[in-house]
Parts: structure tokens; sequence; C-alpha cells
């Protein structure tokens, strides 16, 4: 289901974005900042869960519509003490954690095998900006298709990616999809548990939902002074 949280409305700006999330609930979260009028046009979807549920969702809705920023969006891991809960982040590096092969000497990205990507780069100005209005971290969040649960594995990732501050599993499906369409990407996260051992009774799931409306408020009037020449940087 798409949200079209400014349908209708006279707008200012011909910037029209589109907000990926993985389920409902970020979904909504997103949609209630944008109560008021605003300046550009903002479609929210959710999109599914995982980095290929949310590539696909997103190529459809890419397909049907021009849009001039994709940003992929919801609640995440923070690795600590770096993005504690209840903070925002922002990722100046999209990347797939696991993406590549296993070998004898350890993990090797799908780069390194001599073929794929496995990082998407935001434009630097506009996460400057947008960390600038909203108080975010910047830094490298990854991708991954399963949820870290170990204290080992979490130090295995931050071994493989020392500027992660988050993970989560549809960044990176969004960006691949944004950039087959030649469409800039962000990715927005409000943290909602530790990156670390599975302890359910430590997520704060509704105050992270809560730092995300309020962190898109913020975001607002950044994405409306967002000119044509920005958009290329």
């Amino acid at each position: 289901m798409v949200l079209q949280v400014q349908e209708g409305l006279l707008t200012t700006s011909s910037l029209r974005v589109l907000v990926a999330t993985a389920v409902p609930a970020e979904r909504d979260a997103v949609a209630r900042a944008f109560t008021r009028s605003t300046g550009f046009t903002c479609d929210v979807i959710a999109a599914g869960v995982g980095p290929a549920a949310a590539a696909a969702a997103t190529a459809v809705a890419l397909a049907g519509a021009p849009y001039d920023l994709v940003v992929s969006a919801g609640i995440a891991g923070g690795f600590q003490p770096e993005a504690p809960v209840g903070s925002l982040v922002i990722a100046d590096e999209i990347t797939a954690a696991d993406l590549g092969a296993e070998t004898p000497d350890g993990f090797v990205p799908v780069t390194e095998l001599g073929f794929g990507t496995v990082t998407h780069r935001p434009p630097s100005a506009l996460v400057r900006d947008l960390a600038a209005a909203t108080g975010a971290r910047t830094g490298a969040v990854l991708t991954v298709s399963t949820v870290t649960g170990t204290a080992a594995r979490a130090k295995e990732l931050r071994a493989r990616h020392p500027r992660a501050l988050a993970e989560a599993m549809e960044g990176f499906g969004v960006a691949e999809a944004a950039a087959a369409h030649g469409i800039p990407v962000l990715e927005l996260r409000a943290v909602s548990n530790p990156v670390g051992p599975r302890d359910r009774t430590a997520w704060r799931i509704g105050d992270a939902l809560a730092a995300l409306t309020e962190g898109f408020g913020k975001c607002a009037p950044v994405l409306e002074s967002w000119n044509r020449h920005d958009r290329t940087h």
C-alpha cells in the first residue's frame, strides 16, 4: 500500500520523494511526520522485510511514477556505544554486509570476487544537511539478511566495517532499485535495540518509531530546500 501523504495538496517544488519502509508500523510512523503541507510530494510504502522484497517493491514503485529521491527508512539495531537506543542514524554509505563468500581465510565481499557492488553512497551534502537538522549520527548502515544475535557476530561485523553505526535488512535492496533508475538514495534509521546478543527485553520499538516520526519532521525543511543543483551532489 502506498500512502500518498501529499496527495491533492499544492506544493512549491517539483521534488517527489519515495520512502520505502519494511512494515506498516514504520510506514505509518513516517507518514505521521507529514501531517502538514510541505514543499514536496512524498509517497510512503511498506515494501516488505529483507533486501529482496525491498528491492522488488521499490523497483515497482519507481517504474510507476517519476521520483527525484528514494529513502530507505525504519528501525534498526545500533552498534554500541556509538548509536544508542533511541538515536537516529543517517547512512553516508549503505553496505551489504553479507553479500559474498565464506573462505578459509574469512569472508570475501562480492566485489573482491570480481563482480557486483556492495556499497551505495548517498549525496554527501544532503546527508550533512539532514544530520545537522536532525542531530542524527552519520556512518555506515549495514544491510544483513540475518539479524545479528550474538556478541561474536557483532564483533565480526565491526571488524569488517569499523564505521558501521547500525544494521537493518532493507537499505541495500532499496539502493539497488534506486541505482537501476539513476535516482539518489538515502537511508535513515531509528535505533530500537543494540546489535549483539538477542534480548527482546532490551528492544524499544515504540520509542524508535516515535524518533522516526520526529526525525522525518525535521527532515522536511531540508528536503524542501534541496534544489536541482544540490540533487547532483
